[in-house]
């Protein structure tokens, strides 16, 4: 025992081209081990950190989607898209307006919505002459009540 505690405290000369660095044996063989050590530890550490991350993906990106649906959902009984909106297209080109149209109604039929907003209104801004337009095209009732409602104080 006494021989094997003395071959350890020799020293082990650790040449590197013209530099040589007197090193005893057991502070070589700690270095090693914990240079090992310190290698599992960063390779356990990152599969942690992965597995940790892509639990949080899964979560977000199934949140993320939902709630993009749900928008989605409201901008297409608009009648706009998120497409259409962030594009600024007035009038989409014709394929995507029928895509657009059938996904509206498909939707609508789903949702088992009563009222919806008519695509005429939702895709363009009204004018003072449309105001006028659809005033004049109202029953005698609702135009009474209209004007009760604009000329009263």
């Amino acid at each position: 025992m006494t021989n094997l505690l003395g071959s350890l405290s020799d020293n082990f000369i650790f040449r590197l081209g013209k530099f040589s660095l007197p090193v005893p044996y057991w502070q070589a063989i700690a270095t090693v081990f914990l240079l090992f050590l310190l290698v599992v530890l960063i390779a356990k550490f990152r599969r942690h950190y992965v597995d940790w991350s892509l639990k949080g993906a899964v979560f977000g990106i199934f949140f993320g989607f939902l709630l993009a649906l749900i928008l989605e959902g409201f901008l297409i009984i608009g009648g706009r898209t998120a497409l259409t909106s962030v594009l600024g297209w007035k009038n989409p080109p014709a394929p995507l307006a029928d895509a657009l149209d059938a996904g509206r109604t498909r939707l609508v039929q789903v949702l088992g919505i009563k009222s919806e907003i008519p695509s005429s209104f939702a895709m363009e801004n009204t004018t003072v002459r449309g105001a006028i337009e659809l005033l004049q095209n109202l029953n005698p009732a609702d135009t009474k009540k209209v004007k009760s409602i604009i000329c009263t104080p």
